[in-house]
């Protein structure tokens, strides 16, 4: 069996969200919308130079179950002159979940035995000891710890984000031996609807990853990251649902996250306690009734949505400046340049109300559309300087603030994807793409986007930067002599050294972007009832893909002509109004 191309599956347990009911005897249980897949590794990056043998067994086919009668000698951890005997698994890829250590039939059972379990999303994090000047941690999932491993059976450790487990023996006095190691990945188990393919295989790998990065991320509600920071944060959530639009299509993870959030905030108070992630739930809520249609769902919103438009239309003075109070946020990376936040918070908020007054509008509140209306207008009047800030520019342009060529000229394409964060990079390739200039964008997403797969991510980071490269080890292999560690050694803010998440969601935005752009799939009509198609193939000489809706998938073939025209090929589901555009 496999996912998506994903994972490569020994066994599965699937619990389908929208089974009818639970077995006999669970009925008041409440059914996990996330599937278990069992995997196994794929090859032992390192162990000690003594006391470790038959780790091969560890990579054979298994069972899955403690056995009376081993199929091959089990593992066999013993540590030598009071150091750990350790052993460090490649499971190929980053997953979700655990790692569950199975036990054999062993002559002294009266004796457990302890092991140390060290997850990593790099070699070098999965080796790290805690705390120090690289970081390692312990926070919101559980990276280092010991525990006690029964007498033939199993033990599950975790869960967290991670590729890489090293496991130590705990007592040098007691040998441990391991029958089976293998991750316990839990998912959605999930088609991909949306497809892309082009003539460049660096981005379709991207686009894939950025798939893979956020359908990982899509547990029980919409994280950003699966090691550290397994939490709703609506900001990140943007570039998030825009992956999921494209390569997913309706998932009950967005609704289900975005009401989460709702809950827990008092319209009084600013989702996440960050001013601008009050707008992107505005503006998210748009994207998904532009996708869905699902007007029941839309009305569900209007009482909270009217009251914070109508707090957002007051931070909007007789001026036109924006006087957004409480923590003003664009991403990490954007931070030290707070006269480029303040440039991009002026074109958030009015790309934000100008969105609101269309649902209010869609609604039947005409009063607070035209408030919304009104306070966009003063405030399209005060562009500020973005002080070289290409995410406050690129907001500006995509608000229509600024000319779109011209920014992208006099700011985004200086010094290439230099500045591009994973998170606002998503829009600064949108304001690219507005420019017209496709070239540049791909440019940016091979170069960009594309160093981190050059140096063995499977997943898209929380952050990242081109000076981090020169010397630089891959987080697949142990860092040799003389290069840098660039999952220990770098990071900043909150995220320095191995708290960096090597898998989070928001840095999905390629996928997005290469589908709604490249493909040129943009919904007109609430539900994709009317669907514009203009493709930017840029230096492409062709692209195919799918775009999930409502009613099935639309597909599309664009070739480049030797005139450099573009013939296009669109097999849309016949309630779908087209509108192509060349």
């Amino acid at each position: 069996m496999n996912i998506n191309g994903t994972l490569t599956l020994l066994a599965t347990v699937l619990l389908p969200v929208f089974l009818p009911a639970a077995p006999a005897g669970l009925e008041n249980a409440e059914r996990s919308p996330l599937s278990t897949f069992f995997l196994a590794p794929t090859r032992i990056v390192w162990q000690s130079a003594a006391g470790v043998q038959n780790g091969g067994s560890l990579l054979k086919p298994h069972a899955g179950q403690a056995v009376l009668k081993e199929p091959q000698p089990p593992c066999v951890l013993a540590a030598k002159t009071n150091a750990p005997a350790g052993i460090l698994l490649d499971f190929g890829k980053e997953v979700h979940g655990y790692v569950e250590l199975i036990t054999p039939l062993t002559k002294d059972q009266a004796k457990l035995r302890q092991v140390r379990v060290r997850f990593g999303e790099s070699v070098s994090e999965a080796m790290a000891e805690p705390g120090g000047k690289q970081n390692a941690q312990n926070d919101h999932a559980i990276r280092d710890q010991v525990v006690t491993l029964p007498w033939l059976g199993k033990k599950m450790v975790g869960p967290s984000g991670f590729r890489f487990v090293r496991i130590d023996n705990a007592d040098a006095n007691l040998p441990v031996a391991l029958s089976e190691v293998r991750a316990v990945v839990q998912i959605r188990d999930l088609p991909q609807v949306g497809a892309f393919k082009c003539d460049d295989e660096r981005l379709n790998r991207i686009w894939q990853v950025g798939a893979y990065t956020v359908h990982l991320n899509m547990q029980e509600y919409l994280w950003d990251g699966i090691k550290r920071d397994r939490l709703v944060w609506i900001g990140d959530m943007h570039p998030e649902v825009s992956t999921i639009h494209a390569v997913f299509g309706f998932n009950e993870v967005v609704p289900r996250s975005l009401d989460l959030t709702r809950q827990v905030t008092p319209v009084t108070e600013w989702m996440n306690g960050i001013s601008s992630y009050s707008m992107w739930w505005v503006l998210i809520h748009e994207d998904l009734w532009l996708h869905q249609g699902n007007r029941p769902y839309l009305e569900e919103q209007k009482t909270y949505l009217t009251a914070l438009l109508q707090r957002l239309a007051k931070l909007i003075g007789p001026d036109g400046r924006e006087h957004i109070d409480g923590m003003r946020f664009l991403d990490w990376p954007s931070s030290p340049n707070q006269q480029g936040v303040t440039a991009g918070l002026q074109g958030l908020l009015v790309m934000t109300l100008e969105s609101g007054a269309r649902l209010m509008t869609t609604l039947g509140d005409t009063a607070t559309a035209r408030l919304c209306m009104e306070a966009a207008a003063r405030g399209r009047q005060i562009v500020p300087d973005v002080n070289k800030s290409k995410s406050g520019a690129a907001l500006l342009s995509l608000a229509g603030m600024m000319d779109a060529k011209q920014t992208s000229d006099t700011v985004l394409k200086v010094g290439g994807p230099k500045d591009v964060s994973t998170f606002y990079g998503f829009y600064v390739l949108q304001a690219l793409a507005r420019s017209g200039d496709a070239d540049t964008a791909l440019d940016f997403i091979r170069t960009y986007w594309g160093a981190m797969l050059d140096l063995g991510a499977t997943t898209f980071w929380e952050d990242f930067n081109l000076d981090w490269l020169p010397n630089a080890g891959r987080i697949d292999e142990l860092v040799p002599a003389g290069k840098k560690d660039i999952h220990g050694d770098y990071g900043a803010y909150c995220y320095l050294g191995f708290r960096h998440s090597l898998c989070h969601g928001w840095a999905s935005g390629p996928t997005a972007w290469l589908s709604q752009n490249v493909l040129g799939v943009k919904p007109l009509e609430p539900g994709c009832k009317r669907v514009r198609i203009a493709p930017q193939l840029g230096n492409l000489k062709w692209a195919e893909g799918a775009y999930p809706t409502p009613f099935g998938p639309i597909r599309v073939r664009h070739e480049r002509r030797l005139d450099g025209t573009i013939s296009s090929k669109i097999d849309a589901p016949k309630e779908i109004q087209i509108e192509s555009v060349h």
